[in-house]
């Protein structure tokens, strides 16, 4: 990850990609997620849910990066689908996020598996 591009305005430092998955929808952020970025990911997931999908699984496998926005952004969304019935599942964690979670200790209110695969398997 090229540090210097950290905090920069910079939206092209996340893609997010949305598919349909059986009974899952399936949001994959590619990149940095942070205050600049957060809001390419909000609105697949709100959008998500407000069209009756609140099974929500989060692909972090190319997440290189993720700050208190981006995370406060994944806890709203699981507010808004456990609401709907349905829940934010997160997969495949690099190191440098899933210390995040565990730092703050919001891995304990999310599901989270070790890859995609174990995730839409549940």
């Amino acid at each position: 990850m090229d540090r210097g591009t950290v905090g920069s305005a910079n939206r092209g430092r996340l893609q997010v990609g949305v598919r349909t998955e059986g009974r899952s929808e399936v949001i994959t952020p590619v990149g940095e997620l942070d205050h600049h970025t957060a809001d390419l990911l909000r609105e697949p997931l709100e959008r998500a849910v407000e069209q009756g999908r609140a099974r929500l699984v989060v692909d972090c496998s190319g997440l290189e990066f993720c700050d208190s926005t981006g995370l406060n952004v994944l806890l709203g969304a699981r507010l808004k689908a456990e609401a709907a019935g349905g829940g934010v599942h997160l997969a495949g964690m690099l190191p440098v996020v899933a210390r995040v979670f565990e730092i703050t200790g919001a891995e304990a209110v999310f599901t989270v598996h070790g890859s995609l695969e174990a995730a839409l398997e549940t």
